[in-house]
């Protein structure tokens, strides 16, 4: 849990964003182009111009809305343990989604996906303690891309037990994913009471909503799945320029959605998120390891929290295309500010080039950021009464502190103590052990998580029920095998 905390918004401020928020809500309104999202905020009081699909939504239907979000809620793992709180100020990390890219580990080029990365990818996840859920992280091109969303799901609920931060790409293919948790899960009751998933689901800026995302925010109230708000106004393109006045827009898509899941399920629970960004004016790019991105996601942070709803955050990436210097500045600079926002999960881990590239080697360096982030936002604890008196006394000028059994008890809790990934040994002894680069470094830990990861325990009828959804929808799309088909009669 995270202890220290920054503001970015006054009081005064952050009141008139919300009440700006409420008011674009009514003018210009918002565009909806889904029936069904329509027909509830028009049952609800709303007035609907049903010839331009524009919904004005008064504040009062926003307020009852507001009243039914749970303010918190648990993530649980395949064991049904919960091992993420959404709510409060508690902190989490997953890697960042859908890239379309990976980056090669043997060439250092960009190239498209398959499937034997994602699987390497998600055992990698489970292996990293710094890591609190998994992420469909980029797109296999090794199946037809209409497969693409429930495809991803499928690999990684083969190989994971953390719970997993995903989205669809279609309405039919919400139910595909809907039931292959279920399968996981128990069963629907099951699912609802110990959601594994979180549903990424985004507006279309400025104030939009597609009838595909729409639907998806429907259909995850009505199963209680979680739905993650994923609202990206781009500061100067498709939102004001000025960063607070991206944050009103970005409250009013995301109040807007609010409304939508709230009168399709009262109670269901849902995440205040986002994907904002500046546009850059000199390259005609999305930034994220801008400042002024940063600024807007702590801002739309704090608006989320002042509404006592649980929150998300994409930061910690880098617009690099490599790993580099630019590549660690980046995001060890976003990861540190999204730690100190309290949002209760941060998106991004193992990301480039403008959330379009993954990298398995990021990955592992950006645990150790987040290790680093996780640690001072921790801040300083008072371990004992009196603080440091009676040891310091008992020392006096002598400097054996390391032999002291005081030393032994505390420095693992007090010091975050880096995987071999992070060099703090001497140029003499770095030159001997191959003075060797951090993403090589990288690169030997990846070897060895991936040698030591152990698949967790599944049971087998679920698996045969899981494999049959996903051989069943791949026949739909002609493929006679699948690229990845798990050995069931090798168990």
């Amino acid at each position: 849990m995270g202890k220290i905390k920054i503001n970015i918004l006054n009081d005064n401020v952050k009141s008139k964003i919300l009440d700006e928020g409420l008011r674009v809500l009514m003018d210009p309104g918002v565009k909806i182009d889904n029936e069904s999202a329509l027909n509830l905020i028009a049952e609800a009081g709303g007035n609907v111009e049903r010839n331009n699909s524009v919904a004005q939504i008064p504040e009062k239907i926003v307020f009852d809305a507001l009243r039914t979000v749970p303010d918190e809620f648990d993530l649980y793992n395949l064991q049904g343990m919960p091992v993420v709180k959404y709510g409060g100020n508690n902190i989490h990390f997953d890697p960042g989604s859908t890239a379309i890219f990976y980056l090669d580990p043997e060439t250092g080029k960009h190239r498209q996906a398959v499937s034997e990365d994602l699987i390497n990818f998600v055992k990698i996840v489970e292996m990293l303690p710094q890591l609190d859920a998994q992420s469909t992280a980029f797109i296999c091109t090794d199946v037809p891309e209409e497969m693409g969303d429930w495809y991803r799901l499928y690999l990684a609920l083969n190989f994971m037990n953390k719970p997993i931060i995903t989205g669809a790409f279609g309405k039919e293919t919400w139910w595909v994913m809907k039931e292959m948790l279920s399968v996981v899960s128990g069963g629907d009751h099951e699912l609802a009471l110990k959601p594994i998933a979180v549903f990424d689901v985004c507006p279309s800026p400025p104030l939009s909503w597609s009838d595909l995302t729409c639907q998806n925010l429907i259909d995850c109230a009505k199963a209680k799945i979680p739905a993650e708000l994923v609202s990206m106004p781009l500061a100067g393109a498709t939102a004001p320029v000025t960063l607070a006045g991206a944050v009103v827009q970005h409250t009013a898509e995301n109040l807007s959605g609010i409304v939508i899941h709230q009168l399709a399920n009262p109670g269901a629970p849902i995440i205040w998120g986002g994907s904002p960004s500046i546009f850059d004016m000199k390259n005609g790019t999305t930034p994220m390891g801008a400042a002024g991105t940063w600024l807007i996601d702590a801002a739309y942070v704090e608006i989320g929290k002042s509404l006592n709803i649980p929150t998300h955050v994409y930061m910690g990436m880098s617009d690099a295309k490599i790993i580099d210097a630019q590549c660690g500045f980046e995001s060890m600079g976003g990861a540190l500010a999204a730690s100190l926002t309290g949002a209760n999960m941060i998106s991004g881990a193992g990301m480039l080039d403008f959330e379009s590239c993954q990298s398995i080697e990021k990955l592992v360096i950006d645990a150790e950021i987040i290790g680093l982030a996780k640690r001072f936002a921790e801040g300083i604890k008072e371990r004992e009464d009196p603080i440091g008196l009676d040891l310091i006394q008992e020392m006096g000028h002598r400097s054996g502190y390391l032999a002291n059994p005081h030393t032994r008890k505390w420095y693992k809790e007090e010091f975050y103590i880096p995987s071999d990934v992070v060099d703090r040994s001497s140029y003499d002894a770095w030159e001997l052990n191959g003075a060797k680069p951090v993403e090589e470094r990288a690169d030997k830990r990846v070897e060895k998580l991936i040698q030591y990861y152990q698949q967790p325990a599944f049971d087998k009828g679920k698996r045969w029920e899981l494999q049959k959804i996903a051989e069943v929808e791949s026949s739909k799309h002609g493929l006679k095998s699948l690229p990845f088909k798990y050995a069931l009669n090798a168990m």
